[in-house]
């Protein structure tokens, strides 16, 4: 498989959807994780990246205005101990955050999911896990789909990387491109370069992702050796703040 430019795979998609990039960092020092998520309707572009517990959590930009938290708040990224950041497209986080942290596989927590119920895309869940220990790092990455688009038929897929190149990562995201049907991610993650530090990177990403379509985007360098990571969010929505009944009024629909 050919190394392919980022920056190009997002500009020629203009609805690429959720999208998971791991890697190693152009100088080798660091491990990489970056995830997006992009909206076409309204309630889907109204949210924001907001940090949390190490990891980060999507929120309403504007409470008043959520329609349906179903499916678009989750936490994408979650951190178990100081070694293993998970990041998905969903609430399957907390599914392997909770297998990994008994002990159990990715892959197994994964065979307990299926994608999402959202008929007619059925949206692929992503997932992928990366391990920094010892000066070293590795990382695994799955899709769960669905057979074509037939709701009766569930695949699963797993890719592992243990020994990773500097400067070159694998990109997985939710969509071929835009659609009605929207068509899901075919083939294995794809291979692409990690150019300069994390300010150029997380730079290149949000400034090729389509600007009608792009939401928020998380970027992290993790260092293989001494020193803390550093994160970068962007968000194309502010938080906004709501009046106490409307902030009721959500409280109440996230709970049905």
């Amino acid at each position: 498989m050919a190394t392919q430019e980022i920056a190009k795979l997002l500009r020629e998609n203009s609805y690429p959807g959720r999208g998971i990039i791991l890697g190693r960092s152009e100088d080798g020092k660091y491990a990489v994780a970056a995830y997006f998520i992009m909206g076409r309707s309204a309630n889907s572009r109204n949210r924001v990246f907001t940090e949390r517990d190490g990891g980060i959590i999507t929120e309403a930009a504007d409470e008043s205005r959520m329609i349906d938290p179903t499916l678009i708040i989750y936490a994408p990224v979650r951190v178990l101990g100081d070694q293993i950041t998970i990041v998905t497209n969903g609430d399957q986080t907390d599914t392997i955050y909770d297998y990994m942290q008994n002990g159990e596989s990715f892959s197994k927590a994964l065979r307990k999911r299926s994608f999402e119920p959202d008929g007619p895309n059925f949206t692929p869940r992503i997932s992928s896990y990366l391990k920094v220990t010892g000066g070293r790092m590795r990382y695994r990455m799955g899709i769960i789909k669905s057979d074509d688009g037939n709701p009766d038929s569930v695949e699963r897929f797993f890719y592992e990387y243990p020994k990773p190149l500097a400067g070159e990562g694998r990109f997985l995201h939710t969509y071929e491109g835009d659609g009605d049907p929207i068509p899901s991610f075919t083939g294995e993650p794809r291979r692409v370069r990690i150019e300069g530090d994390i300010d150029t990177f997380a730079a290149t990403l949000w400034e090729n992702l389509n600007e009608d379509n792009k939401v928020s985007l998380f970027v992290r360098y993790i260092p293989l050796g001494e020193g803390e990571a550093e994160t970068r969010i962007f968000n194309k929505y502010k938080k906004q703040t709501s009046a106490p009944a409307d902030r009721d009024a959500f409280r109440r629909r996230m709970m049905k």
